[in-house]
């Protein structure tokens, strides 16, 4: 399959390595020229991990988007979720081919609605699109040049858009894993980052400003109390989601099916003990600032997008309301409007009955 990958960074480097090896045709784009030098430098994308090691070879490597489209059939967005609007853009007023799939991986939540409002803001003849609801890759360039993957997704949910069976049938084949489920509802109420990083990110602010990053996330900030409120914000996630139909396993039970949490852990109710033990996570360092996606992404891209939807579905959620209010504080961004809102997902004033009706039958 001929592939662009969109983004240079950890996530889009890992897919690079991973479809290459698989023997698709791929290319990298990324807007900026000086992300993909060190690539070029080097003959292509190094790579390190659990993947093997190796360096992947894409067709090309470009910063112009047309060069990069040109006989593409596919295209798989592993850029942060808050380029999702953008990048939307970018390919309408580019001529992306109609029906060719698009695959945000990840979409994390709210991304597939947010992308068909922006691209239709250009072109009303959306692609076929379909998203992931967390990366398929537990990656980190701490070079330039290469990517460091220390974990693959077993399994991870996907969903589509109405009238995106393709980009769903493009997703599972080129995604190992890819499970499909009912609308993109159930994929965006299943991102762990979601109730992963929010609590750690706000109680442990004082390490973040004063160590610059220097601790370990989910060993060392993973406390009995952060652990006690991302319980509850957890059971926050999984009360919206059953409100629109959905009955999801808690966080625990998602990442081992992800396999970022061990198999054969005794207790799915021992969030602590769980998520600090992952092999995966285990030495993934903490926000060097308050600048990093932790704060960026997960509270503008993650809890604004969850509120909006659990506003339509009338369920309450008032641990996830403190922790956007305090990150507001603490960052001095108003991710209320800044963020993925209501109106940019193209939601807002949808009764529960609507917006079930959007996302499943268009």
């Amino acid at each position: 399959m001929k592939v662009v990958v969109i983004g240079a960074g950890a996530g889009g480097a890992a897919a690079v390595a991973e479809l290459t090896a698989a023997g698709h045709d791929v290319t990298l784009w990324n807007r900026s020229a000086d992300t993909l030098s060190p690539f070029a430098q080097r003959g292509g994308v190094a790579f390190e991990g659990v993947l093997g090691s190796g360096l992947a070879r894409p067709r090309a490597m470009t910063a112009d988007i047309a060069d990069a489209m040109e006989n593409a059939e596919v295209a798989v967005v592993t850029l942060p979720t808050f380029s999702h609007a953008s990048v939307a853009q970018t390919l309408a007023k580019a001529g992306w081919p109609s029906g060719a799939p698009v695959i945000l991986n990840p979409g994390h939540t709210g991304g597939a609605l947010e992308f068909a409002n922006a691209y239709r803001a250009v072109r009303m003849d959306l692609p076929p699109v379909a998203e992931f609801s967390t990366l398929t890759y537990v990656a980190r360039k701490y070079r330039p040049d290469q990517v460091t993957i220390s974990g693959r997704a077993k399994q991870v949910r996907v969903a589509a858009l109405p009238g995106g069976k393709a980009a769903l049938a493009a997703a599972c084949t080129l995604f190992p894993g890819a499970t499909p489920v009912a609308d993109v509802l159930a994929t965006d109420l299943s991102n762990v980052n979601l109730v992963l990083h929010p609590p750690g990110a706000i109680l442990g602010a004082a390490w973040v400003e004063a160590r610059a990053g220097d601790f370990t996330f989910y060993v060392d900030a993973m406390t009995a109390g952060v652990g006690r409120v991302v319980r509850q914000l957890d059971e926050e996630r999984r009360a919206v989601a059953k409100a629109f139909g959905h009955e999801l396993p808690n966080l625990i039970e998602e990442m081992q099916l992800i396999g970022t949490v061990e198999q054969n852990i005794p207790d799915t109710g021992d969030y602590v003990g769980a998520i600090s033990g992952g092999s995966a996570n285990r030495q993934i360092k903490a926000p060097d600032s308050f600048n990093h996606r932790y704060y960026r992404e997960d509270f503008g891209h993650g809890l604004v997008p969850f509120l909006a939807m659990a506003n339509v579905a009338g369920v309450p959620t008032p641990v996830a309301k403190s922790l956007l209010v305090l990150a507001e504080g603490l960052c001095g961004i108003d991710f209320s409007r800044q963020g993925r809102t209501a109106e940019s997902m193209g939601i807002a004033g949808l009764s529960k009955a609507e917006l079930l009706q959007k996302v499943r039958h268009g």
